[in-house]
Parts: C-alpha cells; sequence; structure tokens
C-alpha cells in the first residue's frame, strides 16, 4: 500500500542510499520540502543505512572468502585488515567500541564495519558500532545543513556549500593539524 507520505519518503531515502555522505545534504533539504520532520528523516537515513549493511556484508564476507582461496587477494586481504587495525590505532584502541565508532563518524559506515570486522565484531556489534558514527555524522550534516538553509534560504547554494565543506573541510583539518606539527617540531 502506497501512500502520499511513502511517495514523499521514497525519494528522500533515494538520495542517502547514494554512497559517500554526497545526498545528505540534499536529501535533508527534499526531506524539509516535503513536509517530513527531522525524527523521520533520521529515521529514513539510519532505514538507508541498514539496506547498505545487507548489501556490503555479503560483499565483505565474499572478499575475506575468496582472499583465503587466491593467496594474491590473500595478501591484499591481510594489508587491508592491517591498515583497518592501524586506522582504529589512530582513535585509541582498535578493538574498542569507541574508536570505531569515530572511525565510521570520520570515514564511512563501510569502513567503520571493515574496522570491526578486523577488530573481530561480528555483524551486529560491528554494524551497530558502524551505523551509531555514521547516524552522529548524519546528524551533525543534518543540523548544520538545516542551520545553513536557513540563513541562505537557497537549496542548492546550501547543498554546494555543504558538499564542499563535507569534502574538503577534512582535508583542511589534516593541514592545519601538519602544520602544527611541523611548527612544534621546529
Amino acid at each position: 500500500m502506497t501512500t502520499a507520505w511513502t511517495q514523499r519518503a521514497w525519494g528522500v531515502l533515494s538520495l542517502f542510499l547514494i554512497p559517500v555522505g554526497g545526498g545528505i545534504p540534499a536529501g535533508v533539504l527534499l526531506a524539509r520540502s516535503r513536509g517530513i520532520g527531522w525524527a523521520a528523516t533520521s529515521a529514513l537515513y539510519f532505514i538507508s543505512d541498514c539496506i547498505l549493511a545487507v548489501i556490503f556484508e555479503p560483499l565483505l564476507k565474499l572478499l575475506i572468502l575468496a582472499g583465503k582461496r587466491a593467496p594474491r587477494l590473500g595478501r591484499v586481504v591481510d594489508r587491508f585488515r592491517q591498515s583497518m587495525r592501524a586506522a582504529g590505532a589512530r582513535y585509541g584502541s582498535a578493538a574498542g567500541p569507541v574508536a570505531l565508532i569515530l572511525i565510521a563518524f570520520g570515514v564511512d559506515p563501510m569502513t567503520g564495519r571493515s574496522a570491526a570486522a578486523a577488530a573481530g565484531h561480528g555483524f551486529f556489534s560491528g554494524w551497530a558500532l558502524a551505523i551509531t558514527g555514521d547516524m552522529l555524522y548524519f546528524l551533525m550534516i543534518m543540523f548544520s545543513t538545516l542551520s545553513l538553509n536557513s540563513v541562505l534560504g537557497d537549496g542548492t547554494w546550501t547543498t554546494v556549500i555543504m558538499l564542499a565543506a563535507m569534502f574538503a573541510g577534512p582535508w583542511l583539518i589534516g593541514r592545519w593539524k601538519a602544520r602544527r606539527a611541523a611548527a612544534g617540531a621546529a
């Protein structure tokens, strides 16, 4: 049964399914224009994360299985596992839940889940950590998008500015940290 609300929500969910977070600002603004509140918008984003889990998990398992059968791919899988542990170590204890949530927050839920798998977490606990980090990221971007749009009043410019901030922000912060570290070493 299709209702008017589900028809309005489907477009928002479709934007949230775009990988790497590019659909968040556009999806948030589309939800607002369609009269979908922030709580329902958050629920739609959570559903998109659950869909991602159902699609990504079998792909991850197939890659690990194929790595056991093909030595070259096995080395790639082992290096990936090592890089996930190293990424976790940057945030604290590699197996710690806070570190894994921060990985998902800072990168994306697939990387968060991969790091959780490398740390020994199963399907439910691994995805719970990854989705928690991704939902925190979503909430930050959603409220920033809504705030910026209330100032600008233009959804197109809001989306462009938010996307630029989402992609350039981490790079700029990394450069700033590198400069501070270099200045501190000198």
